[in-house]
């Protein structure tokens, strides 16, 4: 029998990663909007600058409290034992960490790995200061990144909507808004991004591009629209041209009144 990869059949997110795995390759996989670390060819943390990290998601997200996670890295970061100071020190459940550790690796991969992050660079032997938490198969993280780029296109297909500041509307007559929602539109001032509501609510990035989406097929945010591509007026005809009479010049501008009312 031929043997398969665990990526037969689909077209590779990214082919390092994919050929790094096989390895059981142990570094940093560098990328423009993130960066993914592995070890033995299974991602053992995510980080990008689009999403908060796992501080963020466990002190403004969850229940650690500031002072708990500055202690952890200090005492813990110079040996890449935090996960664990956290856990022995008696300020996480071990199975809170866990649950937070895998989505800050969804989260960060599914940005790290997108299309316009540029190339892939690998930093061979390269750890990471959190330590071991969790790891997970490059495959998962990989199928879960194609299924988040599908789920989103299928709840409201305006990618703009990822990157544009949050403009909320008013809910229609008995239109049910969830606590949720209420939470994030509360936050949504029309200047700030769904990159920026993420910090701001301590929640994964994506989670809050999906809720951001999910709003504006509701009506509940405004949609912006990529503005059409300006109309070139037509040449002017030859006789046109070549004369400089006020006559033509009168006739110029009644032609472009007449294009600008259209």
């Amino acid at each position: 029998m031929t043997a398969t990869t665990p990526f037969q059949g689909l077209a590779a997110v990214s082919p390092l990663l994919t050929r790094l795995a096989a390895e059981r390759a142990t570094g940093a996989l560098l990328r423009d909007r993130g960066t993914l670390f592995l070890e033995d060819g299974r991602i053992v943390h995510a980080e990008s600058p689009s999403t908060p990290g796992l501080d963020v998601l466990l002190t403004t997200g969850g229940g650690l409290a500031p002072e708990r996670w500055n202690e952890a890295v200090n005492e813990a970061g110079a040996t890449r034992q935090v996960g664990r100071f956290l856990v022995d020190s008696g300020g996480l459940a071990d199975g809170e960490l866990e649950i937070c550790h895998i989505a800050a690796i969804f989260d960060a991969a599914f940005f790290a790995l997108s299309p316009g992050s540029g190339p892939s660079r690998f930093r061979r032997g390269a750890t990471h200061w959190i330590g071991s938490v969790r790891s997970v198969p490059a495959a998962a993280v990989e199928r879960e990144t194609r299924r988040r780029r599908e789920l989103l296109d299928a709840v409201w297909p305006y990618p703009q909507l990822d990157t544009a500041p949050v403009v909320p509307r008013p809910a229609a007559p008995g239109q049910i808004v969830t606590a949720r929602q209420r939470a994030l539109l509360g936050q949504a001032d029309g200047l700030r991004t769904p990159a920026d509501l993420a910090w701001v609510l301590g929640r994964p990035a994506f989670h809050t591009l999906l809720d951001v989406r999910r709003l504006a097929a509701a009506g509940l945010v405004e949609t912006p629209h990529t503005r059409p591509a300006p109309v070139l007026a037509a040449p002017l005809p030859d006789w046109m041209t070549q004369a400089q009479s006020p006559d033509v010049a009168l006739l110029r501008r009644l032609r472009d009144a007449l294009e600008a009312s259209l």
